[in-house]
């Protein structure tokens, strides 16, 4: 398969749906297939970021974010900068990119949100920002502008060593490691998190069985569709780690109970 490419400039939103509307399918393929790989595509573009809203939600209803672990998003942060990086070097299917970029947004959305309620909750005039160099409070800053400035300078590095050795396969094959590896990491902060809580209170179960069927079906899509092998590797590891926090969920309640009883 392959994506018809226009000029570039002529990218935008509604261009790359066009784009992808266009995929063309062999002859002998069964007419009804073509619909079926559209919707396979817009919800690997929009699917991973469907698993924030329920914890979303759960902490603007409880005004609490100490069940959620942000370094959650600044590992998805990292793996998708990455990412786009390695299309760059790499230019595979345009569908992995437009998630890279949705999933951005997204994590920069559940930042954001982060920031205000703790904001709100503070209850001491002390503040830590990234221009501390305090690496005691690394992804624990107050203001939302501290995480824009990392995410922005972090860019700026990756597009500067991707200047200087996009030519090696060698560079862009290991730049490509790197985001799977991180991506592959997703759930071990939150993993950690409840490990050290002793609990999973505050933190959502429906984006956790979203992760794990997310994770179930982009795997078997990049197995399908053939991409890079570091991807469908990154999907298997992501499963795991699903599997290990859902137990997390189960043991935890289960010790409650018995505490309670």
């Amino acid at each position: 398969m392959r994506v018809v490419w226009l000029p570039v400039v002529q990218y935008n939103f509604d261009v790359v749906a066009y784009e992808l509307s266009k995929e063309t399918v062999p002859a002998s393929a069964p007419g009804h297939e073509v619909p079926a790989l559209r919707r396979s595509r817009r919800v690997m573009v929009f699917g991973g970021a469907v698993p924030y809203v329920p914890q979303y939600q759960e902490i603007q209803q409880s005004g609490n974010t100490e069940g959620f672990s942000t370094r959650v998003c600044l590992v998805l942060l990292i793996a998708n900068i990455l990412r786009i990086f390695f299309w760059i070097g790499k230019q595979f299917e345009l569908t992995l990119l437009l998630q890279s970029l949705v999933m951005i947004l997204t994590m920069l959305a559940m930042l954001y949100l982060c920031c205000s309620i703790q904001g709100t909750n503070r209850v001491t005039t002390k503040q830590h920002h990234i221009s501390d160099l305090d690496l005691r409070y690394f992804w624990s800053w107050t203001s939302f502008e501290d995480y824009l400035i990392f995410c922005f300078g972090f860019t700026l590095l990756c597009a500067l060593i991707t200047f200087l050795f996009l030519d090696s396969v060698l560079f862009v094959e290991t730049l490509g490691s790197l985001a799977v590896l991180f991506e592959a990491m997703l759930g071990l902060p939150q993993l950690l998190q409840n490990f050290q809580n002793r609990s999973t209170r505050g933190m959502s179960v429906k984006m956790v069985l979203l992760w794990t069927a997310g994770d179930i079906f982009k795997t078997t899509y990049f197995v399908v569709n053939e991409s890079p092998a570091q991807f469908w590797v990154c999907g298997s590891v992501q499963i795991l780690i699903d599997v290990a926090i859902l137990l997390q969920v189960f043991y935890y309640s289960q010790d409650t109970r018995i505490k309670l009883g």
